[in-house]
């Protein structure tokens, strides 16, 4: 049997198989941050189709972090029955799943506050207070104890992209000239008081998980070079695995697409499985995903085979194909997505259920 379909163990959760479902926003949460039932049955497909670890699409830890209409909150315990409901659906079907927890800072459509202040374009963000940082790491705290309440399998925390934990690693970002600013062990403060919070809060048995960027793709932000730092700290810290992505603030379109590159031709598709192969490097044994880019059979074998990654993790082909694991399992040798992005474009997104639009 393919090791594509082998069960794997994330600390003391065991998951039926090597893929991982990318967190990916429905937009679809009510005005209160509460997932509606559309939502609900997205993710009882997901798990029905085989994924063995789904990550819920990220969701706020406090009402002034939320990045978008339709995003869904773990700011309040009146979002949890509903979550329950969620992880009950998914469970039935025999997957697991996890939460992502998220800030959005300067990407927050109530508050735009992050490390520094910060303008771009026509927008500028404030810089937060200390007092503020402490609350905020609080916040994580508290919904991790949500997460629990509502029944996920492990937690997630959301430091990529952009966001919050992002803006704090970045250099370019983080102008700050205290104990969260300066050198990289001040700027990954806020992340390890994050998770420190989270870890006291669920104990030492509960997966706690992490996105981070392999790299920003700035010319000056967050490097490959501090990606490994700061993933091996965090592997050395316990954290259960690390999902690495790519893409934060001051992001230049070109160096995304060739920067992070892996030389093997075999691993072409996975766009960050250059940078991958020396943060897995870093960190091993902690266990790895790795996302963006990967649609084939042949890509997501020969990224387990040379020990690249432990868990192979995508989004938009579970879009289109929530079944996905089931047809390549049966035989199928890629996802049908082509990547044409129409699931969140700029018509659709936070007016529609999230859903494929391919032709």
């Amino acid at each position: 049997m393919s090791k594509l379909f082998e069960p794997f163990k994330i600390g003391s959760m065991e998951i039926r198989n090597r893929f991982m479902r990318s967190a990916t926003t429905s937009y679809w949460s009510d005005e209160n941050g509460i997932v509606r039932p559309e939502i609900i049955r997205l993710y009882e497909g997901l798990s029905k189709g085989g994924v063995g670890l789904i990550v819920k699409g990220h969701t706020y830890v406090m009402d002034s972090g939320k990045a978008h209409v339709g995003m869904a909150g773990i700011s309040g315990d009146h979002q949890v029955p509903k979550l329950r409901e969620l992880t009950d659906v998914v469970h039935e079907h025999g997957g697991k799943i996890v939460t992502q927890l998220n800030h959005a800072g300067y990407k927050s459509i109530v508050d735009r506050a992050g490390p520094s202040e910060y303008q771009e374009g026509d927008w500028k963000g404030r810089a937060l207070t200390v007092d503020e940082i402490h609350g905020i790491v609080d916040a994580f705290g508290e919904a991790a104890e949500r997460t629990m309440d509502a029944e996920f399998d492990g937690v997630m925390i959301h430091g990529a992209h952009g966001y919050l934990v992002s803006q704090f690693l970045s250099r370019l970002a983080n102008r700050r000239t205290d104990e969260y600013g300066g050198s990289l062990e001040n700027r990954m403060r806020l992340l390890t008081e994050v998770y420190d919070e989270i870890r006291g809060r669920v104990g030492a048995s509960f997966p706690v998980l992490i996105k981070m960027n392999c790299d920003d793709f700035s010319p000056n932000g967050f490097t490959v070079e501090d990606s490994i730092k700061v993933a091996s700290a965090m592997a050395k810290r316990g954290m259960d695995l690390i999902e690495i992505s790519g893409g934060g603030m001051g992001q230049v379109g070109e160096l995304r697409r060739t920067r992070a590159k892996s030389d093997d031709p075999a691993l072409s598709e996975a766009n960050f499985a250059g940078h991958a192969e020396k943060i897995h490097e870093a960190i091993n044994p902690t266990p790895m995903g790795l996302v963006n880019g990967i649609r084939t059979r042949r890509c997501m074998e020969a990224l387990l085979e040379k020990g690249v990654t432990e868990m192979i993790s995508m989004s938009r082909p579970f879009i289109r194909e929530p079944d996905l694991v089931r047809n390549l399992e049966a035989g199928q040798l890629e996802a049908t997505c082509i990547s044409c992005d129409a699931c969140s474009g700029r018509g659709v997104f936070s007016k529609m259920m999230l859903m494929c639009h391919q032709e």
